[in-house]
């Protein structure tokens, strides 16, 4: 997965933070996930986690190593391997979060559209979401198809 700045992570954070008191609790990690497409129980998370909920730090150290895990499963990639099936039945989730139409391709409305939903749009990323689909778009076409779109993700 590509990394996020920390000052995006920090409007994740904000935005999951409803209620203001500097925690995420389980329940709002939990939505957030589910919006982006990776199912967890809420106690799988606090099994994992071994917490009820996260301050900013703690929050930022579980998508390092969620992006580390991520990276690493993805960079030895291969089919038989059961592990890195479900990250790749993960990673179709998440494309199909961005592929708002399902049309099976991520154009930039769409990519805006999304990243609105996780509190990561601003003016400037409108521009940003053209200079991006075009780094990744191989056939030149304007949007992304699931293999660009892993190709994104998986860009260190």
């Amino acid at each position: 997965m590509s990394p996020i700045n920390s000052i995006n992570l920090s409007r994740i954070f904000s935005k999951l933070d409803k209620n203001g008191d500097g925690l995420v609790c389980l329940d709002e990690l939990k939505g957030f996930l589910d919006t982006i497409g990776i199912i967890a129980s809420q106690e799988e998370l606090e099994l994992l986690l071994g917490k009820t909920s996260l301050d900013s730090i703690d929050f930022f150290f579980f998508y390092d190593a969620i992006t580390k895990a991520n990276i690493n499963k993805g960079s030895d990639y291969k089919h038989e391997d059961r592990e890195n099936v479900f990250l790749e039945n993960d990673l179709r989730k998440v494309f199909r979060v961005f592929d708002l139409n399902e049309d099976g391709f991520i154009c930039c409305e769409e990519l805006q559209r999304a990243l609105s939903r996780l509190g990561l749009w601003d003016e400037q990323c409108g521009k940003d979401c053209k200079s991006m689909i075009n780094v990744y778009d191989k056939n030149l076409d304007g949007k992304l198809d699931y293999e660009e779109f892993k190709d994104m993700m998986f860009d260190n």
